[in-house]
């Protein structure tokens, strides 16, 4: 299966599994879960729905508060330890139904997107020694230092739980400075750490590789397979969504943009536009009217802009065919909107 190719840093995102995942184990180590979810601004759908995303930027601000709350410099490779190992996610099923373990990772490789787009990695395979190069996205950052840690800690102990205790990494090397006690890394990793490396990787023996699953089963493998391609799918299709949102969103005030316009920004004739978008089960009006719909109610719900600037920026020329059409998205006037929303907030 072909790569995917790179995402700008400013799209990349992170599935709402990870924070289903992160949620129960901050409960379990006592840390002060309501604060979290308030201050970085997690949503309910979040914490249940799967196939929520969320911007991968979001994830500095959480690493950074669960260091001031915990004053533990190490809490990326503590909360990797309180985290369950299996959630029923299809990658792992993956790695389950697979004839051994390199079967499994070199499948999980090809739908690593459904997990993160900004956090991957890469088996690089040799004779006797093989690394999984692990590439984070914003490395140079200080404060996805944690998050570094807690994902090279949770991915030695899903090896070692996929393996029946079989996997032991020979080295761990990180790209990133060492903090904290050098010591804890030492017990938690079981071997050699080394710090300001040009690549994070884990090392193992590559007869590790062969280590076959007890839970191997052609048949459910096949279908596990087909479900991530379906889910690859629909994270591809929601792509072409947001990029046809974002040039909306550089032309909006110049006016209703247009499905012509908007293919040429892409790079794409229109027919191509118009085909992949109903491919995604949407077409251009409706992704434009969902898209002016989502700023109004933004505008109206959370800034004092008065209604004819609201009318400016979500692009139409006349207040009152702004009125009905935000009439029909809400079943509520522009001022009625406003009204509920603050009332509901003072609350």
């Amino acid at each position: 299966m072909p790569k995917p190719s790179p995402k700008r840093s400013s799209s990349l995102s992170d599935s709402g599994f990870l924070v289903q995942m992160v949620y129960p184990a901050m409960q379990k180590m006592g840390l002060d879960v309501e604060r979290v979810v308030r201050e970085c601004r997690i949503s309910p759908r979040l914490l249940k729905d799967r196939t929520a995303r969320f911007p991968h930027s979001a994830q500095l601000q959480f690493w950074r508060l669960l260091e001031d709350l915990s004053g533990d410099p190490q809490i990326g490779l503590h909360l990797a330890e309180n985290l369950q190992v299996y959630r029923g996610q299809v990658l792992e099923y993956l790695f389950l139904s697979s004839a051994n373990f390199g079967e499994g990772l070199r499948r999980a490789q090809n739908y690593q997107r459904l997990i993160s787009d900004a956090t991957q990695f890469e088996l690089q395979e040799s004779e006797s020694t093989s690394r999984l190069v692990l590439r984070f996205a914003d490395d140079g950052e200080p404060g996805f230092r944690h998050r570094n840690e807690c994902y090279a800690r949770f991915l030695l102990r899903y090896f070692q739980a996929v393996t029946n205790g079989a996997f032991v990494a020979g080295q761990v090397d990180f790209s990133h400075s060492l903090a904290g006690d050098e010591g804890e890394f030492q017990r938690a990793f079981g071997c050699r750490v080394r710090f300001e490396q040009p690549v994070a990787a884990l090392l193992f023996d590559t007869a590790l590789l062969a280590t076959p699953s007890s839970h191997a089963e052609p048949n459910l493998l096949r279908l596990h397979e087909s479900l991530a391609r379906k889910q690859l799918d629909r994270l591809t299709r929601q792509d072409l969504i947001g990029e046809v949102e974002k040039v909306i969103a550089q032309s909006l005030e110049l006016g209703q943009p247009n499905l012509e316009a908007v293919a040429a920004q892409l790079g794409m004739h229109e027919r191509v536009l118009r085909s992949r978008l109903a491919n995604a089960g949407t077409n251009f009006n409706r992704v434009l009217a969902d898209y002016r719909c989502n700023l109004a109610k933004r505008l109206l719900a959370a800034t004092d802009e008065r209604i004819s600037d609201v009318v400016y920026l979500t692009g139409f020329s006349e207040p009152s065919t702004f009125y009905r059409a935000f009439k029909r998205w809400t079943g509520l006037t522009p001022i009625e909107y406003r009204q509920a929303k603050r009332a509901k907030d003072s609350n």
